[in-house]
């Protein structure tokens, strides 16, 4: 652009002074000359990098989500291609799910017998409950019986004394009260045994047996429901829509969960287009501001935009702390440089972009609009260029 504006203004100046002769050409005029396209060229240029600032550095950024499975196994089937289309829900691969299912069955079994231990133990308190009941009426049938036993020894050991009674009443008498005083001694002690056993409760006012019975059956649901978890694991679906990359997983490979080593690198369909501008190029570019986009691998196409945020946080804004290493950002941004993501509109949204696709533009301002044309021209101008392959081979 500043080739075409020196151009035409030699050729005025060509008419005006060798053309017409409307002005004498000596030293005086020569110097004017050559100071005003100098003057006048600088001082256009840098109000233009202010109104409508341009940039070289314009990327497409892709996310790219590493696939880590969360299960280990042996891969049985990967049904992608690599550098095809991938919607959302498509299978990316399957790991065996035999052993999964197998130990899903284990927990399984597990826990119906754990169930059963439950009604077992529940059972047995009730029992326990049943037990304590008879064993206080027996008690206190036995104290009466006991008491009558004891006052009738007492009258026959009187009459035996006395004469008056029979010596064998008074010893069946005697066999009568230890024979209760026995069985009272054994019910007291069933009924302590049942005290015992329904005095051993949780907290929660449940009996022990019962209580453990029921933790255990809590493990194992938890971990029947992580088997179950790793079972549905075992086929990995694609989170959104992308494409796979340079795909080297093959069926008979080992799937680890280990984050160091992706099973594969999916490449959404999301992007980001950021333009790389020096700091003080930024001050007057606002949301919603006009953008244009030339890329290298649509020469001669303008991309029209608009300014989406100004990204005020790079990795140069960080500072590590101990051992950490932070890396921020969605890419390398140069040293005192801020990006600033575009959003394409109108006809172009839908335009395909390679991920890394690289070009240039320029934001327009909200200010300078009669000299924002020379930007625009400028970028049209460059956009023809990219047409130019310059390479000898």
């Amino acid at each position: 652009m500043e080739i075409i504006l020196l151009g035409i203004y030699a050729f005025f100046a060509w008419l005006v002074f060798f053309k017409f002769k409307w002005l004498p050409w000596n030293i005086v005029s020569q110097v004017i000359t050559i100071t005003i396209p100098i003057v006048g060229l600088t001082v256009l240029i840098l109000l233009l990098n202010i109104v409508a600032p341009s940039s070289h550095d314009v990327r497409v950024i892709n996310y790219v989500v590493p696939i880590n499975p969360p299960v280990r196994g042996l891969v049985i089937e990967v049904p992608v291609e690599p550098n095809r289309p991938i919607k959302k829900g498509d299978v990316l691969f399957k790991v065996d799910p035999v052993p999964f299912e197998i130990a899903v069955r284990n927990y399984e079994a597990e826990l119906a017998q754990l169930r059963v231990q439950l009604i077992t133990a529940e059972a047995t308190s009730r029992n326990y409950q049943e037990q304590l009941k008879g064993a206080t009426g027996q008690k206190e049938a036995i104290e009466s019986k006991l008491r009558l036993s004891r006052l009738r020894q007492q009258q026959f050991k009187e009459l035996a004394d006395s004469g008056a009674g029979n010596r064998f009443d008074y010893e069946q008498a005697q066999a009568d009260v230890q024979d209760l005083e026995g069985q009272l001694a054994f019910t007291v002690a069933t009924e302590s045994q049942a005290s015992e056993k329904l005095a051993a409760k949780t907290p929660e006012g449940e009996q022990d047996e019962v209580a453990k019975a029921k933790t255990q059956i809590a493990r194992a649901e938890a971990q029947l429901a992580q088997v179950k978890w790793e079972l549905s694991q075992t086929t990995f679906y694609a989170p959104a829509n992308g494409t796979v990359i340079a795909l080297t997983l093959r069926p008979g490979a080992m799937a680890v969960p280990v984050p160091m080593v992706p099973a594969m690198n999916f490449v959404e369909d999301e992007q980001w287009i950021l333009a790389i501008y020096h700091q003080n190029e930024v001050r007057k570019i606002k949301p919603d501001q006009e953008a244009e986009i030339a890329f290298k691998m649509y020469p001669g196409r303008i991309v029209k935009c608009k300014v989406d945020s100004i990204m005020w946080a790079t990795a140069q804004g960080q500072l590590p702390i101990g051992s950490m290493n932070t890396a921020g950002g969605v890419a390398d941004i140069p040293p005192d440089s801020l990006a600033v993501r575009l959003l394409i509109t109108g006809k172009d949204k839908d335009l395909f972009l390679a991920s890394g696709a690289h070009g240039a533009g320029a934001v327009y301002t909200d200010s300078g609009h009669a000299i924002q044309i020379l930007r625009k021209i400028i970028v049209r101008i460059g956009a023809k260029l990219d047409w130019l392959i310059l390479k000898l081979h």
